[in-house]
C-alpha cells in the first residue's frame, strides 16, 4: 500500500499503469484506517474507489487532506473480510502491508463502508481478483517507482473490462457506472506486479546462483506487457543506463 503524489497533469490523484484495466468504480465510498498514528491515516474520508485487474485505489473527494489517494495492490492485502453488522452499514476489512518506497512503513487496517449499497458484490469481486492475482505472487514484491510520464487520456478498454466469460464474476449490475473517459489517464509504463489477466507470465523460478547479466535480461522479460488483443507485439520499457565510471578511474586511463 503506498500514498502515490497528486501526478502532474492527470486529473485524478492516480493515473493508471499501461495495460490496467478498470473493473469497477464506486463514488461515495468512506475508507477509514489504522495505525492513527500515521498523519495520513487520521479521520475517515469520503471518495471514489477503483477495482482494476492489479489492484484498489481510492481517490479523496477532499483537496485538503494529507491523503489524496492510496494504491493498494492485492499482493499486500491480508485477511480480508465481509462484515454485515445487525446496526449500521456494511463494509470491507482487512489488513495492509506497506511496499518498499511506499512513504510509510509496517502493517495497517483499512475499511470500506458503501453508504449506498454494494459492500458485498464489491467484496466478493475484490476477493475474487485477489484470488486470482495471488497465483502469480512473486517471492518479493517489488518496491514503489513513481509513475513515469508522459501520462494521457486512456483508450476506452482502459476503464471496462472485456465482458467474457472469464470476467463473468465482476458485478456489472450492481455498479453499471464507469468513471468519466475524460478523467482516466494512463502512463506508459506496465504495472511492476502481476494481475487478474493471466496473459500476464508468472515469475519464473530462480535455481541457484544467477549471473548479472541474466539477471537483467529476466528482470526486462518479467517487465514486459502481453496485449491479448495484439498478441505479435510485446511492449517492454527501456533500460536504464548503467552507472557512470568513478571520476578517479576515468582520469586513470588518461594519464
Amino acid at each position: 500500500m503506498r500514498f502515490p503524489p497528486a501526478d502532474p497533469g492527470s486529473p485524478t490523484p492516480e493515473a493508471f499503469e499501461f495495460g490496467e484495466r478498470i473493473l469497477l468504480y464506486c463514488d461515495g465510498v468512506e475508507m477509514g484506517f489504522e495505525p492513527s498514528s500515521v498523519p495520513h491515516f487520521k479521520g475517515n474520508k469520503t471518495g471514489t474507489l477503483y477495482l482494476t485487474t492489479h489492484r484498489v485505489i481510492f481517490c479523496n473527494k477532499s483537496t485538503k487532506e494529507m491523503m489524496q489517494s492510496f494504491s493498494l495492490p492485492f499482493l499486500q492485502m491480508r485477511g480480508v473480510e465481509l462484515e454485515q453488522p445487525v446496526f449500521g452499514a456494511n463494509y470491507i476489512k482487512g489488513k495492509m502491508i506497506a511496499e518498499p518506497g511506499g512513504n510509510w512503513t509496517g502493517e495497517g487496517k483499512f475499511k470500506m463502508w458503501f453508504k449506498s449499497g454494494g459492500a458485498i458484490e464489491f467484496g466478493q469481486a475484490m476477493l475474487q481478483a485477489g484470488k486470482l492475482a495471488s497465483r502469480n505472487r512473486p517471492a518479493q514484491p517489488p518496491a514503489y517507482t513513481p509513475p513515469q510520464g508522459p501520462f494521457y487520456q486512456a483508450p476506452p478498454p482502459a476503464y471496462s473490462a472485456p465482458h467474457t466469460d472469464y470476467y463473468a464474476w465482476v458485478p456489472y449490475q450492481t455498479f453499471p457506472n464507469a468513471p468519466p473517459p475524460e478523467y482516466v489517464y494512463t502512463m506508459n509504463a506496465p504495472p511492476p506486479y502481476p494481475g487478474v489477466d493471466p496473459a500476464y507470465p508468472p515469475p519464473q523460478a530462480m535455481g541457484g546462483v544467477m549471473s548479472s547479466a541474466d539477471a537483467k535480461a529476466m528482470e526486462a522479460a518479467g517487465n514486459g506487457y502481453y496485449n491479448p488483443a495484439n498478441p505479435h507485439q510485446v511492449y517492454t520499457p527501456a533500460q536504464y543506463p548503467s552507472a557512470p565510471p568513478a571520476y578517479d578511474e576515468v582520469t586513470k586511463k588518461h594519464q
